[in-house]
């Protein structure tokens, strides 16, 4: 099923994993993603590791997950770093597996790349793999947009003109970065209102698991994190247990904030990490039901 058409029935909820570094973490990624049905996701997803270490992996995981369970699967799609005619090659092998819905992304060049431009045969932004996509494919696509700005944008006038792009070149919805401070993403809806975005923006939700990890995230996409919440891992640096605590209170209060603000669903960056997301799907009373939060 499309997700476009899940959007247009009801306010959802998603989950984003990742692909293990080597053949032998499959089944445990599979495991996680099985321990976190009982929510009833409407749609996951498997990110696209740059440089081709983990796209086998991705792929795997996002054809047994469409064959083997009842879950909607998005898959992730990353441009760089690979010729049009392996990008196409992909997408035929994700159209024969049955995969209904990708996500277009650019993705980060590898750290050992001779250079930061694009090759001659690369897709240089992910807008023009939507073109692609739309133009010999029939999946659902998204997009992702930045509520802070994307690192590269000069301003956010022309972050906001490049998500309106993917919009009009055929993008059903955008999923956003992670953000810490909901103030950020309520002004996004306001500029990409502004802009004529008419479709649905969904928020994305990162739990907090431990304060190196989360400074060395958002240092690289540019997220902001809260004084009064940096304050809080600053003290409890060394503790995880404690910090994964404060992640859980952190992202319960966001998830709660956005669902009373009308948001289309919240996408769950889960870090392949069930104990977080459970607790935070548990306090927001997600249950037996697909993609309702309590009102």
């Amino acid at each position: 099923m499309k997700i476009r058409d899940i959007l247009n029935q009801r306010r959802t909820i998603s989950f984003e994993f990742f692909p293990p570094r080597e053949a032998h973490g499959v089944p445990d990624v599979i495991d996680v993603i099985a321990g976190l049905q009982q929510f009833n996701p409407d749609f996951v997803s498997v990110t696209y590791g740059a440089g081709g270490g983990t796209r086998a992996f991705t792929e795997e995981i996002t054809m047994r997950l469409k064959a083997e369970t009842p879950l909607e699967v998005m898959a992730h799609l990353t441009c760089v770093a690979q010729t049009r005619t392996e990008v196409h090659g992909v997408l035929k092998r994700l159209q024969t597996a049955g995969i209904e819905n990708v996500i277009a992304l650019r993705g980060d060049r590898p750290a050992d790349a001779e250079s930061s431009d694009p090759g001659p045969d690369e897709f240089p932004h992910a807008s023009d793999l939507i073109t692609h996509i739309r133009d010999n494919f029939d999946f659902g696509v998204a997009g992702a947009c930045y509520p802070e700005g994307h690192t590269e944008s000069d301003n956010l006038d022309t972050d906001i003109a490049y998500a309106r792009m993917k919009q009009d070149l055929g993008a059903d919805f955008l999923i956003t970065q992670l953000f810490y401070d909901n103030s950020y993403f309520f002004d996004f809806q306001e500029r990409a209102a502004a802009a004529g975005i008419t479709v649905p923006v969904i928020p994305g939700v990162l739990p907090i698991l431990s304060t190196p990890q989360i400074r060395r995230f958002t240092s690289l996409c540019g997220a902001t994190i809260p004084a009064e919440l940096d304050a809080q891992l600053e003290r409890h640096a060394e503790d995880n247990r404690a910090v994964r605590e404060i992640g859980i209170e952190h992202a319960t209060r966001q998830a709660e904030e956005l669902w009373a603000n009308d948001v289309p669903g919240i996408h769950f960056y889960v870090l392949n990490r069930r104990y977080s997301i459970s607790h935070i799907l548990r306090d927001l009373n997600i249950g037996e039901h697909s993609g309702n939060l309590a009102d």
